[in-house]
């Protein structure tokens, strides 16, 4: 195979690198110590819960949304596939 082959199929990634859980749980996590630094702040009165509270609830929601429904998706897709696209 020639090394300057414009057509040649790159190697496959590293699982470690396709992989979304890590990120998704890092950003989780992010997203929760925020929150309890903002309500530990509201709670001793130095600031009140805002919007920045709210998005910081949301980041933690969508993080756990996006857990929960990727397997879900990624199941429905091999059973899709399974089956030949008919759903029984």
């Amino acid at each position: 195979m020639n090394r300057f082959d414009l057509h040649a199929e790159p190697p496959p990634l590293p699982k470690r690198l396709t992989d979304p859980v890590p990120v998704i749980l890092v950003g989780s996590a992010v997203w929760a110590a925020v929150a309890v630094v903002l309500g530990v702040l509201a709670a001793t009165g130095v600031r009140p819960l805002d919007v920045w509270f709210a998005a910081t609830l949301v980041g933690v929601g969508l993080g756990v949304a996006v857990a929960v429904g990727a397997p879900l998706a990624c199941a429905a897709c091999s059973f899709m596939d399974d089956t030949k696209g008919i759903r029984q």
